[in-house]
């Protein structure tokens, strides 16, 4: 059963493709509102990854190979940087701001285009669609992975309903970060982690679907 979570809770954020777990890694709660969730991401912090994730998309599988296969996940650790994302009910991205975590340097934002968010008995679930936008600290923006993006309508992971609400998804972005609306009006760039926070680990339930 779903649930909603107070700060400080660890979650699970997972990737389901085709019922099975594409992806888990372990989250702290920040905010949990009917409205949006805030979830940290903090160095340390032990997940899994599909197996050769970390050989990048040049050398890795990606989802698209494992269409109608199963796939094995490796132990994932993530380092350097540490990741606020910010997820609202019924929205086909994520927003995503990036710190170093030693300088505390704010890096920019990370636009995940994604299904929208379920709540599971243990976390957050969805499905990264490969499309995303990079945006500097001056709100310069590139888009990335078009063509993995473009793979995944051809291969018919993408389903052509998604379609639609994505390209209403891009828009919508867009048109934020050009009137600065929240949230790209400096509204979390001095958020810090509590420091009584460590880097979490998944919680005991996470790989049952």
């Amino acid at each position: 059963m779903s649930k909603s979570w107070k700060a400080g809770d660890v979650i699970a954020w997972r990737g389901i493709y085709n019922q099975h777990i594409w992806h888990a890694m372990p989250m702290i709660v920040v905010k949990d509102s009917p409205e949006e969730i805030a979830l940290a991401l903090l160095p340390g912090a032990d997940g899994f990854v599909p197996e050769d994730y970390s050989k990048g998309k040049q050398n890795g599988k990606r989802r698209w190979d494992f269409k109608d296969k199963t796939w094995k996940l490796d132990k994932h650790i993530w380092h350097t940087n540490r990741v606020l994302i910010l997820l609202e009910p019924r929205r086909y991205y994520s927003i995503d701001y990036f710190w170093d975590n030693q300088s505390n340097q704010f890096i920019g934002y990370y636009i995940n285009f994604e299904l929208p968010f379920q709540r599971s008995h243990c976390g957050v679930d969805a499905l990264d669609l490969e499309l995303d936008l990079v945006i500097e600290p001056d709100l310069s923006c590139e888009w990335k992975d078009l063509d993995e993006y473009q793979r995944g309508i051809d291969t018919g992971i993408i389903l052509s309903e998604w379609i639609p609400q994505i390209k209403d998804a891009k828009t919508e972005i867009l048109q934020q970060l050009n009137k600065r609306q929240y949230p790209f009006d400096n509204s979390w760039l001095d958020w810090c982690p509590d420091p009584n926070w460590s880097a979490p680990k998944l919680p005991a339930d996470w790989d049952k679907v």
